[in-house]
C-alpha cells in the first residue's frame, strides 16, 4: 500500500509504519514518549501496538475515559495534569492511539501543552483511519455542541494499522463506514457503488476502501486547509448529522458520529433534490440502505424542534444563517447553501418515513 504525502506529513501503512515511528523517536531524540488511549484501546488495542513497536524506548500511557461524553475540556484538563505530573517538557512527543475521540482531543491537548507538543495519531477504529486522524483538526466538544473548542494542528505522521480494524465492534465499523459513503457522493461515486454491491463488507476488503477515502480528503485538505472554501464539501452531511448527534449525545439511546452522519446525508440529498434536482433514485438507494444497515430511529414533532433549533450553533454559519453542503449530482457538491427550515423538517420526515 503506497504511503500518502500532506503538506507536512505522511501517513504510513501496515508493518512499515512502526519503522518509521522507532527511527522519528530517535533522529528527533524525543525527551519523553506518551501514548493517549481511552478505556476500551487500553484493554483492546494498547497490546497490539506493543507487539508491533519493537523498541525499548519507554513511556509512559495516560488513560481516559471512552465515548463521546468524555471528548470536553474536563478530559483535556485530566491529561494535561498528567502531563505535568510526568514532567513532559517542549520536546516531549504524544501518541494518540484510539478512534476520532482520542485522535482529536489528543492532538487539542497536544497542541495547546506548553503552546505546542509534537503528536502522532495511530487511528483503531475505520471512522478515524478515514476522517478524524488526517485534516489538522482538533478539538473536544463543549456543552452539548459538537467540536465547538479546538484548533487547526497537523501530527507528525499518521499509521494506518488495518490490524486494529479486528478489534472494533461491529456498530463501530459502520460507523466508520459513513464517511466512507460521504467521500464517494462528493468525490468519487464508484466508493457508493462499490459499498452497494458488496454484500459481505468486513475489515479484510475495506483496506482499498481506506487508501481512497485518506486520498480523497488528503487531496481536499492541501487545496484548503483552514476551510474557507473547497474543505467545507467535506461537510457533506454533518450539518444536520451533528445537530442529530449532538440532541442525542446524553439520551440513553445514544447516536455515534457514524449513525448521526448516514441521517443527515438522507436529509441532505433529499433536500438537494428538492433545490437542486438531485436524482431521486440514488436518493432512494441511499435511504434504504441507511435504514436498513444502521436501523432507523424515532423522534416525534416536538424533538424535531429542538433537533433544528440545534444547528444555529453550526460552526459553518454565516451572519447567523445556517449554511448546508448539498449536491447537484454525485461528485458535484455546493458549499455555503441556504436552506429553509420548513425544507429542513420535509427532510427529516422523509428520512422517518
Amino acid at each position: 500500500m503506497n504511503n500518502i504525502q500532506s503538506d507536512s506529513f505522511k501517513v504510513f501503512f501496515s508493518s512499515e509504519s512502526y519503522k518509521k515511528l522507532i527511527q522519528f523517536i530517535e533522529d528527533q531524540k524525543i525527551s519523553k514518549l506518551f501514548i493517549l488511549v481511552d478505556e476500551n484501546t487500553l484493554t483492546n488495542c494498547l497490546s497490539v501496538f506493543k507487539s508491533k513497536f519493537d523498541s525499548a524506548i519507554p513511556f509512559e500511557v495516560i488513560t481516559i475515559s471512552s465515548g463521546e461524553i468524555s471528548k470536553n475540556l474536563n478530559t483535556c484538563s485530566q491529561v494535561w495534569n498528567e502531563l505535568l505530573l510526568y514532567g513532559a517538557d517542549r520536546n516531549s512527543l504524544l501518541i494518540n492511539l484510539g478512534g476520532g475521540m482520542v485522535t482529536d482531543l489528543g492532538g487539542f491537548v497536544a497542541s495547546t501543552y506548553k503552546r505546542g507538543i509534537r503528536f502522532i495519531n495511530i487511528p483503531t477504529s475505520l471512522l478515524s483511519m478515514v476522517d478524524a486522524s488526517v485534516g489538522g483538526k482538533t478539538g473536544v466538544d463543549f456543552g452539548n455542541l459538537k467540536n465547538i473548542i479546538g484548533v487547526f494542528s497537523n501530527p507528525e505522521m499518521v499509521l494506518i494499522d488495518e490490524d486494529y480494524l479486528n478489534t472494533l465492534p461491529q456498530r463501530e465499523f459502520k460507523c466508520g463506514l459513513a464517511e466512507v459513503i460521504k467521500y464517494g457522493f462528493i468525490s468519487n461515486i464508484k466508493l457508493w457503488n462499490e459499498i452497494m454491491d458488496d454484500k459481505e463488507l468486513n475489515n479484510n476488503n475495506i483496506i482499498n476502501l481506506i487508501h481512497s477515502s485518506i486520498h480523497i480528503k488528503n487531496e481536499i485538505v492541501q487545496a484548503d486547509f483552514y476551510e474557507k472554501n473547497l474543505r467545507k464539501i467535506l461537510n457533506f452531511g454533518h450539518t444536520i448529522g451533528h445537530a442529530f448527534e449532538s440532541y442525542f449525545l446524553d439520551k440513553k439511546n445514544s447516536l455515534n458520529h457514524g449513525e448521526a452522519i448516514a441521517i443527515g446525508m438522507v436529509v441532505e440529498l433529499f433536500i438537494s433534490y428538492k433545490m437542486f434536482h438531485f436524482p431521486l433514485d440514488i436518493t432512494e438507494g441511499l435511504k434504504q440502505f441507511v435504514h436498513q444497515f444502521y436501523g432507523k430511529i424515532k423522534v416525534d414533532k416536538n424533538e424535531i424542534n429542538e433537533i433544528i433549533s440545534l444547528l444555529s450553533h453550526d460552526k459553518k454559519n454565516q451572519l447567523g444563517k445556517v449554511m448546508f453542503v448539498l449536491l447537484k449530482a454525485p461528485e458535484q457538491a455546493l458549499i455555503d447553501c441556504e436552506v429553509s427550515q420548513e425544507l429542513i423538517e420535509e427532510g427529516i420526515n422523509y428520512y422517518l418515513i
